[in-house]
């Protein structure tokens, strides 16, 4: 996870949270996260990204809506940086 961008690990925990969210809805989340547009141009090459290195998998609802989900890597990926910012963050 550590070659990650923020914005790509944001995407992970937000397929983390949800139950194979589409890409609008993954969308909706971070606008309001981030309290700005995020532009399809940014969203789905990152998205892409995740999928090419095995984190996310990609599938496909209908012709025109994909659904994301996290994959085993993805899920061990995420329990890692979590336990690395424990290290460091005891709140």
């Amino acid at each position: 996870m550590y070659d990650l961008t923020g914005f790509q690990r944001d995407l992970l925990y937000v397929i983390a949270g949800k139950d194979e969210p589409h890409g609008l809805a993954i969308k909706e989340e971070l606008e309001e996260y981030y309290e700005k547009e995020i532009h399809h141009g940014r969203l789905y090459p990152n998205l892409d990204t995740l999928v090419d290195k095995g984190l996310v998998e990609k599938g496909q609802r209908d012709r025109r809506t994909n659904f994301y989900s996290l994959t085993r890597r993805g899920r061990r990926e995420i329990e890692a940086r979590r336990e690395w910012e424990e290290q460091y963050v005891d709140l």
